[in-house]
């Protein structure tokens, strides 16, 4: 039987957005005293009421846990928000999305003020954190002795993804993963429009999209097994050859339709670019060295 007089780990949590708040209700939700502070602290009078500690500035925040979770606007608003603070000892986990280059450089800045750091890439939106069911959870890197500490109440309010002691890799998965989230979107987009002026009901077209997204979502890792063996005709159905001849019946229904091609256009002179310089055998694969400089 689970001892429910096990003492909860406490939380000083900077940044009450919509996300911060969220965070804040979960903790709350599991029983860790929590210790907010936002700058504008009419924010925090809600989660006072749910149980929460509002300290009065975030250095005070600071020195009342050793698990500090800063949830801030961006990077500079990390700097601006702890100046003052006294870090040393403190396990400071940051969930502010910022680039792999600023995490790196912030695991850093937080070594030099006697913190440990771990850097989080969030992959929820504020109404799936506290339910395990909606699938959110969010990657972190940096120390791993920092993870494995504080692992169960990180998993509080959403699951949790290690990927690596490089502070930035959290951030660059996050970005990876939400890049192709945009893609995908840019292509939904072009779609609808496609139908837009023609008697076709959007909510027609929807469930047909969508499991056909889901049908193409295996080539994933086709492309991923390419990319680690460097064999790019491995396992190819639909050459590249093939697909770059396919692609002006896309552009003209798109000119028919009076749609711009804005979106597809790039990447289809990114297939044409590839296929004359490596063949036409391939798959697609090889566009991705083609971004890489």
């Amino acid at each position: 039987m689970a001892d429910n007089n096990v003492e909860k780990t406490s939380v000083a949590l900077l940044g009450l957005g919509a996300m911060g708040a969220a965070l804040a209700r979960a903790w709350l939700a599991a029983g860790h005293p929590v210790t907010v502070w936002n700058r504008t602290p009419a924010r925090a009078a809600a989660l006072a009421a749910e149980g929460a500690r509002v300290a009065d500035s975030a250095a005070e925040a600071v020195a009342a846990h050793t698990l500090v979770v800063a949830c801030l606007l961006d990077d500079a608003s990390v700097d601006e928000v702890l100046t003052g603070a006294d870090l040393a000892g403190r396990d400071l986990v940051n969930l502010t999305t910022s680039t792999p280059a600023q995490a790196r450089a912030r695991a850093e800045w937080a070594r030099e003020r006697g913190a440990h750091y771990l850097d989080g890439g969030i992959m929820a939106v504020p109404p799936m954190i506290g339910v395990p069911e909606a699938g959110g959870y969010v990657f972190y890197s940096g120390s791993r002795e920092l993870f494995e500490r504080h692992r169960e109440t990180l998993a509080v309010p959403a699951g949790t993804t290690y990927v690596g002691t490089d502070a930035g890799f959290a951030a660059l998965h996050d970005v990876a993963l939400l890049s192709a989230m945009y893609g995908m979107f840019a292509g939904v987009t072009h779609a609808f429009a496609l139908i837009r002026r023609e008697d076709i009901d959007p909510a027609s077209l929807a469930p047909l999209l969508a499991d056909w997204l889901v049908a193409m979502a295996p080539g994933i890792h086709q492309t991923a097994d390419q990319l680690r063996h460097g064999d790019y005709t491995k396992g190819v159905v639909s050459r590249l050859a093939m697909q770059v001849a396919g692609t002006p019946t896309f552009l003209s229904t798109a000119q028919q339709q009076g749609v711009s091609p804005e979106l597809l256009s790039p990447y289809f002179a990114l297939m044409r670019r590839r296929l004359a310089e490596a063949g036409g055998e391939e798959g697609l694969t090889g566009l991705v060295d083609l971004l890489v400089h």
